[in-house]
Order: structure tokens, then sequence, then C-alpha cells
């Protein structure tokens, strides 16, 4: 008998007390890898993404929703605790929020405790793709009862053909590949039939609720997909190119342009127009694994009682500013797609309310009547779900580290070590400032400037708007810091994770 049939087996056996508790609902969390705003049910005219299309007309899509930190370690650990990263204390990659503070309950976990199944098929938690796929990665174990991991031909064999514009390195590099082989030998078609059967045992179980959480690997780097169907849908010479490059950064300090690249510098127009193809065709793949996915559900009888989330762990860019991939502050590193699907709730409708993906956590659980940790920093979305036009927190911070020597925009003088950076969204602006407003302010009016070409923080006549902003900003980083103030040191060497309650 095979483990995952045990695993099964022996979590079907262990619920028979919570019998009672199965009118609570099912929560599918579905989680891309890398994925900006370019899909369609967003406004991207090109990008064909008729399943995750096919969620947000079900459900409630949130426009502007966004990441506490874009990148993907903090991020996770950040939505998967309900706390910003400065209560995390995860500020890099490779690092799980048990070395910093370990009898946190995650969200899998308090839905695990509280008498559901909880199982992870892929990347919730930080991986390092591609080379981690197949294995557990960075995971914490106190989070799952099911774990699975499968490994593709993306990862097992194509390696060797990948373009990368740094050669041979394939996860933080800009890098791409048209596979030969169909659907079904790459890794995220596995996950989703890893998902079928596993919603196939809950459907024919039915003893206990369950979180199931898919974390797809796609569109992350390298943009590995099949030729056919999913390179063919888009032609070369129809990708767009960002104009205007030098103009826009005249007003961008430093800091705001330090996530670029060395190896960015090789990027020619045919090139920039290959890796848009490829990141497209990575995304339409992604989204026939969803339609999988959600289409199992449908299946099996279960949609009517379970809340399906859709999101990514931070936006990424395709050139914009001359930006590529993650770590910036501004809106397509930031801003993420996040779909929420609630049964009798709101369907087909668009809330324009900033939210933040630390809400996911206080909002699934008021869902499904799920006790949450005291500390959680987060705001239930449940009023949004109701009424798209509640307006709540209206605003989201999203926070990015930065190191090295940096030149103070007041004192004309230089500094050394590292220093955050800070970016408040409201519904009109975008506020960032970087070391506290000492190595740059900026200031984006997205009612006249959605691109965030102008930067209006030395506009006078904005003085007031940039204050009061400043006052709201300085409000929300003290309010991302535990009670004491003090941001979690990591701890070094051998941590175990927090499997129960005493």
């Amino acid at each position: 008998m095979s483990r995952f049939i045990v695993c099964l087996l022996v979590a079907a056996a262990s619920c028979s007390a919570a019998m009672a508790e199965d009118a609570r609902r099912n929560v599918l969390f579905i989680i891309s890898d890398d994925l900006n705003n370019l899909l369609g049910c967003y406004g991207d005219p090109q990008v064909k993404t008729p399943n995750i299309d096919r969620l947000a007309a079900k459900g409630v899509l949130f426009n502007k929703a966004y990441c506490s930190f874009p990148l993907c370690g903090p991020s996770r650990n950040s939505l998967l605790t309900g706390l910003y990263p400065n209560s995390t204390g995860i500020h890099a990659n490779a690092q799980i929020f048990r070395q910093t503070i370990p009898s946190q309950l995650s969200m899998p976990q308090a839905f695990r405790q509280q008498g559901y199944f909880a199982a992870r098929i892929g990347k919730l938690y930080h991986y390092n793709v591609p080379n981690s796929i197949g294995t557990n990665g960075h995971d914490d174990p106190g989070s799952w009862e099911l774990e699975l991991n499968p490994a593709g031909v993306d990862r097992l064999e194509e390696h060797p053909h990948i373009f990368s514009l740094t050669p041979n390195q394939f996860g933080g590099s800009l890098s791409w590949y048209a596979s030969p082989k169909s659907d079904e030998h790459h890794t995220d078609a596995m996950m989703a039939k890893d998902a079928d059967w596993v919603l196939e045992r809950c459907a024919r179980e039915k003893q206990r609720p369950f979180f199931l959480a898919v974390g797809f690997f796609r569109p992350h780097t390298p943009y590995v997909a099949p030729k056919s169907p999913y390179f063919d849908m888009y032609k070369e010479s129809e990708m767009p190119v960002v104009q205007g490059i030098e103009e826009d950064r005249v007003d961008i300090p430093a800091a705001g342009l330090a996530s670029q690249k060395k190896e960015q510098e090789k990027l020619t127009d045919d090139l920039r127009r290959q890796c848009r193809q490829a990141y497209y065709a990575s995304i339409s793949f992604m989204d026939t694994q969803v339609g999988v996915v959600v289409d199992s559900l449908e299946r099996r009888g279960l949609a009517d009682n379970t809340v399906i989330v859709f999101t990514s762990d931070h936006g990424y860019h395709m050139g914009e500013h001359g930006l590529w991939q993650k770590m910036s502050l501004f809106e397509e590193s930031s801003r993420v797609p996040m779909l929420i699907v609630a049964p009798g709730l709101s369907k087909g409708v668009i809330a324009e309310s900033p939210v933040s993906q630390i809400d996911l956590f206080p909002t699934l659980a008021e869902l499904c009547n799920v006790r949450t940790p005291d500390n959680l920093q987060g705001q239930s979305l449940v009023p949004m779900l109701k009424d798209p036009t509640h307006i709540g927190r209206g605003w989201a911070l999203t926070q990015v580290t930065r190191g090295g020597k940096r030149r103070n925009a007041r004192s004309n003088s230089e500094a050394d070590g590292p220093f955050f950076g800070y970016s408040l969204r409201t519904e009109r602006w975008r506020y960032t400032e970087w070391d506290g407003g000492e190595a740059g302010i900026e200031l984006y009016d997205h009612a006249n400037d959605p691109r965030e070409l102008t930067n209006q923080a030395e506009n006078g006549q904005h003085r007031e708007t940039k204050e009061q902003l400043s006052m709201t900003l300085r409000s929300a980083v003290t309010s991302s810091l535990p009670p004491d103030g003090k941001i979690p040191e990591l701890k070094t060497g051998t941590w175990a994770p927090l499997l129960v309650d005493p």
C-alpha cells in the first residue's frame, strides 16, 4: 500500500469526532509562482487564461491586492501566517518562520488542528525553483498531513535545452524553453492530477472538511511549457516591448531601480519579445492546470461547499521602468492577482479598495468558522465578499530590502548597510520611502498616471497629500511590527516545527 494512501486512511480514521462539523466549508487554495496581473480577467488583451477568468466570474476579483514583500520566501511566510514580514522576521529566501517565531500557528495548521484534513501539493512555502522541485523544499511539516512533490520533465530532463541569459542558471535568471513534451509530462500538470486524486478521496470519504493547497510553479523561471499549444498561442512578433525607459527613470531614486540585474543588459528587443512570449505561454499552461483542478472539484460535487482562492506570491516585471522579475516597489512587482469564490456570497464582481495578502488568513478563518491566533495583522475581507464597495482598511503596505552604499537624498552624503523601502498603496496613490525617506521618496498618482511614470514627490501641489501619506505609511510600518516593536531574530541551527498544541 502506498504511503499516500496510508496517510489518507490514517487521516480519515482519526476524524470521527469531527463528523458533526461536516457542514463547514472546504478550502481550495491555489497559488501561482511569480505571476503578475497579466490575466484576461485583469484586462490584459493578449494573454489567454479562460480558467482563471472563469473563477473571476464566480467570485470577487480584488483589483488592488498586494503582497507584503515582493520575494517568494518572505511573501509566502507572511501570507501563511497572517503576519507582516517585520513580525515573522523573514526578509529573505531559504528561511521559515519556525526559525523566528516557532510557536506561531500557520493558516493551514490552524485549520488542521480544528478538524480539517490539510494537504499540500507543490510549492506553498519557499522552494528553490527549479532545483527543489520534487522535494519538500523549505516546507513546514506542522502545516500539513499530506505533502505531494511530483517532478516532471521540466525538472528532470530539459535543463540542458533551456536558454538562459546566464548559461546553466535558471531559477533567478531570465530563461525559457518551448518543450516538445505534452502537458502530462510536466510538473504542474502532475500536480493537477494529484489534486484530482486527493479531491476524489475527499469526496468519497466526506468525514472531514479539507484545506487543499496547490502551489503551481509556473510561470516562475525557467518559463518552460509545451510548445503546442502554449507557445504556439502567441506570435513572437506581436509581443510588446516597453518604450521610453530612459525618460521614465530620470526621476526614480537609485534604490527604486536596485532590483535590476547585470545580466539583463544583454537583452535585445528580440530577446524581450521571446521572454514575453515564454512568460505568456507559461501562464496559459498554468491556467489549464487550474482548470483541471477546478473541474475536478465541480465534477465531484464539492464546489457548492468550497471556498476557492487564487493568487500569486508577488507580482513580476516585464520590462517596465527597465526592470524584470521582482523585488521592486512598483505596481508590477507589488500587485498580485487575488480571486475569492465563496459560495453564497458575491459573484462576478470587482472590489477596488486596496487589500493585502495577509488578509487571507482571517478571511478564510471567518468563512470556515476556524479560530485564529490573536496576533493576526490582517483584516477579514468577508465584508467585501458581501459588498464589494466596502472600504475596509483602505491601504496596503509592501516592503523590500536594499543593501550596500547609498546616497542620502537630503544631505547628499553616503551611507552603507542594509535598509528597507516601504510603499503604501491607497485607492489613488502609491507613496514610497526608501530608508525613511533618506534614500529617496516616490509619489505616483494612479488617477492620472497608472503606469507610475512621473514621480510627484517634489511637486509642491501635492505637498499636503505627501505629508498625509507619510504619516499613514509610518503608522502602517509601526503596525507591521510585533507588540514589543522588535523584528524577531533568525535562529540558526536545528529547529523543530510545532506539530500540535500542548
